[in-house]
């Protein structure tokens, strides 16, 4: 929902530090890698009950995630690279919450499982449309230059990085923060596969 007015705000910013990365020799799916292993120490350090350096995690992976795409529009955009990094992601985001999980498996199991099969219906409603907008020659232009095309909705990556750190900040409050981020993703799907309909049929 956000996704929009993110993107126009840091767009120059990042531009500005891809160049300088760029100019060192980095690769932006170095910046995908590193960034994922990076953002997958948040899993043991929930385990051991440290949200406040998981949130550390989860920031330094979602900053590189931003960074890498800057980099790769600046030399040269590759469908493996955009492959890499939406598979990434979706793994990041449900390890985090698997965390919580382990983090307190009688308070959070639950929750958690009900939001990473949240997950399968924003992830799946947003990758069926991207395989069918191709084959459609779909574009759209709102998000500037994208590897896939991919429908809004309620719960997009801002929405989800918000999520995260508000559950790094109050980990006690963890259900319930994830059983409302639940709903909203089956809202989001729901509305996405409305959208598919009315675009697809």
């Amino acid at each position: 929902m956000l996704d929009t007015f993110f993107v126009k705000v840091l767009k120059q910013p990042l531009h500005l530090i891809a160049l300088v990365v760029d100019k060192c020799g980095v690769k932006a799916n170095w910046i995908t890698v590193i960034g994922f292993v990076i953002g997958m120490l948040a899993l043991p350090a929930l385990y051991f009950g440290n949200a406040s350096l998981a949130l550390v995690f989860v920031l330094i992976n979602r900053a590189m995630d931003g960074l890498d795409g800057a980099v790769a529009r600046i030399t040269a955009p590759s469908d493996f690279g955009g492959y890499l990094d939406i598979t990434l992601d979706f793994i990041f985001y449900s390890a985090v919450v698997f965390g919580f999980a382990l983090m307190n498996p009688d308070a959070n199991a639950l929750a958690a499982s009900f939001l990473i099969f949240s997950f399968m219906g924003t992830g799946s409603s947003f990758l069926a449309f991207a395989i069918m907008a191709e084959k459609r020659r779909i574009e759209r232009l709102d998000y500037g230059k994208k590897s896939l095309y991919f429908l809004g909705g309620l719960t997009e990556g801002a929405e989800t990085i918000a999520f995260l750190v508000l559950i790094c900040l109050y980990p006690l409050h963890f259900s319930i923060f994830a059983y409302i981020f639940g709903l909203m993703c089956w809202v989001t799907t729901a509305t996405r596969l409305y959208a598919g309909y009315r675009t697809l049929k």
